[in-house]
């Protein structure tokens, strides 16, 4: 029996409503980039690199990896989660496995960050080039690279798990073209790098549409748990009247 068999004509459960919280508290504070105008407002938000707002050397750079550790950690607890509660065929639990695996990626971006900010100091921007920065400076560019792989990973194997089985309206509809919109953006910073303009707007754009990929995760979690209690209480009503 395939995994369509399995779930032909079953939902896949419902999750705690705590995981659906977490999903958009970690959609949230994936966004304190958006704190910049405020806090790093020297930071050229055309051109500079988004992980420079968390740079050792920069200030309030604990606000901007603490965000990003505090995505990460929710995140896998949103992955575990699902995997406990919710039924697993092989597109679905890649998804989420996927998801758990960003998770772990944001928590790097946020324990590797960058020494320095180069498009805002001169003399970082040499140290960067004569590659004489820390292992933590150059292995950013991995966890950051990786997050984004995963990113779309997840987004796109959890909407075609929702697409094949009929589970989670919001992510079959929005969650592929989430997918391809990150993927398109990472391909576009590879064109901003060589043009060397442009470089903070696409990022801040995927950054973006990562967080709106969680609050999709978490719209479809809940009104899948919404269904369901609707489901139940009118078995229960039913239930009743057949009593009577």
């Amino acid at each position: 029996m395939d995994d369509a068999d399995k779930a032909e004509g079953r939902g896949p459960g419902a999750v705690p409503m705590w995981v659906i919280v977490l999903a958009v508290i970690a959609a949230v504070s994936y966004g304190t980039f958006l704190l910049e105008h405020l806090l790093s407002p020297k930071l050229d938000v055309v051109n500079g690199y988004v992980s420079e707002l968390s740079a050792s050397d920069q200030p309030f750079h604990l606000v901007y990896g603490g965000g990003d550790l505090v995505t990460g950690i929710l995140t896998i607890m949103v992955s575990i989660g699902s995997l406990r509660k919710l039924r697993g065929p092989r597109l679905a639990t890649t998804g989420w496995v996927f998801l758990g695996l960003f998770g772990v990626c944001a928590i790097g971006d946020a324990a590797f960050p960058l020494d320095c900010a180069p498009s805002l100091q001169t003399w970082c921007a040499l140290k960067e080039r004569s590659e004489n920065v820390s292992f933590s400076h150059e292995f950013h560019s991995v966890t950051s690279s990786a997050v984004i792989i995963c990113g779309v990973i997840a987004l796109f194997t959890l909407s075609m798990a929702a697409r094949r089985y009929g589970w989670w309206p919001a992510l079959a509809r929005w969650g592929w073209p989430l997918a391809l919109a990150e993927a398109v953006f990472a391909l576009g910073t590879l064109l901003a790098m060589y043009l060397g303009q442009w470089l903070g707007i696409i990022q801040r754009i995927q950054i973006g549409i990562l967080c709106l990929g969680l609050l999709t995760i978490a719209w479809a979690l809940y009104t899948d748990r919404r269904d369901a209690a609707r489901a139940a209480s009118s078995a229960a009503s039913e239930r009743e009247k057949t009593v009577l």
